[in-house]
């Protein structure tokens, strides 16, 4: 069975929606878009797709099954809601809504509609992601203690209506829920302490470089960090785990994975070692015959999966994979994330 689809908000997002659907998902065909600006109209009917003139109009076109939401974040909410009360099964991009409190709204008409609703976390796809959780998830390097998940960059800059408030801009709602998403899809445990760091370096309205410290009930601690100022880059990925670590460096998945030896024993000498860094037991060289370095596990992804799931679900044939429930999650944690910025502390709670 086939899909017909309309997007809304034919940006730079909104174009990668219609290029990697029409190019690889045979189930969906994109017919038609509507975007509020009028200089997006002639590109719209250039891709041979129809232009809708309003919301309601593509809303009452019975055509469309569904509707893929790629506006500015401050009105996803009311455009999905509108959307389902209307018949349409929805796929919004993220950040989903602005707050928690606005995704509990669109969760109770998507219960209300029965229709599907969905986030487009499409970086649980990501090869790196898919690589750390395997690590994580098959104890490669033991039970993990410390996950450190960071993006940086230095064009010190916010593009378009990213750079304001009102539209729901800033790294938090761009990369950062990308990165939270990723660590509560592969850590179950909850949520029990958030503290933020947010700086305004290059913007006047919102953040454009953040750390951020979860805490999860399981003891697993996990750095958030994103950085538009970053001239020397960190890892992609670092994790320390009970028997060992495991780094991924860049976007292009170099790295590698060192753990205990188990065959090889360590001795302690009584005697101080005398190291670089002066007199020191604990920090002295681990002798390299009580390790080993082994390369990251392979591991196959693909962005496009998603919208197959997406197809496989409305067949009846599988679970949707991104769930409202799970992303209500990520909601509240950026919420906690943002009160902990303002009262400038860590934030207690069990998400």
């Amino acid at each position: 069975m086939g899909y017909k689809l309309a997007i809304v908000g034919l940006g730079g997002m909104g174009g990668w929606h219609y290029e990697n659907i029409t190019k690889r998902i045979d189930e969906i065909d994109v017919v038609g878009a509507y975007d509020i600006r009028e200089e997006v109209r002639p590109h719209i009917e250039a891709l041979g797709l129809k232009c809708y003139n309003s919301l309601e109009e593509l809303v009452n076109d019975k055509e469309i099954d569904i509707v893929t939401i790629a506006t500015p974040n401050d009105v996803h909410k009311d455009i999905a809601i509108t959307c389902m009360r209307h018949g349409k099964h929805v796929v919004c991009e993220k950040p989903v809504t602005m707050n928690a409190q606005e995704l509990e709204e669109v969760m109770a008409v998507q219960k209300e509609t029965g229709k599907l609703f969905s986030v487009h976390q499409n970086r649980r796809w990501d090869k790196d992601y898919v690589i750390i959780k395997k690590v994580i998830e098959e104890q490669m390097i033991g039970k993990a203690c410390m996950i450190e998940n960071r993006v940086q960059g230095s064009r010190q800059a916010m593009h378009g209506w990213r750079a304001y408030k009102i539209n729901g801009g800033g790294m938090m709602l761009d990369w950062g829920v990308h990165l939270v998403d990723q660590l509560l899809d592969m850590i179950p445990a909850p949520v029990v302490d958030v503290y933020a760091d947010l700086h305004a370096l290059y913007s006047e309205e919102v953040d454009d470089n953040l750390k951020v410290m979860l805490k999860f009930e399981n003891e697993v601690s996990a750095i958030v960090e994103v950085a538009t100022n970053c001239f020397i880059n960190q890892a992609r990925w670092h994790v320390i785990g009970e028997e060992g670590t495991a780094v991924i460096n860049d976007w292009s998945c170099n790295g590698q994975i060192v753990k205990l030896n188990t065959e090889e024993a360590m001795e302690w000498a009584d005697a101080i070692v005398y190291t670089e860094a002066g007199p020191t037991r604990t920090m002295a060289p681990r002798p390299s015959e009580t390790t080993i370095n082994l390369p990251l596990p392979e591991a196959a992804s693909d962005w496009t999966d998603y919208y197959k799931n997406i197809v496989s679900v409305l067949d009846g044939t599988a679970e949707l994979i991104v769930k409202p429930e799970q992303c209500l999650r990520v909601m509240k944690v950026i919420d906690a994330i943002f009160k902990s910025q303002e009262k400038k502390t860590s934030i207690s709670c069990c998400i």
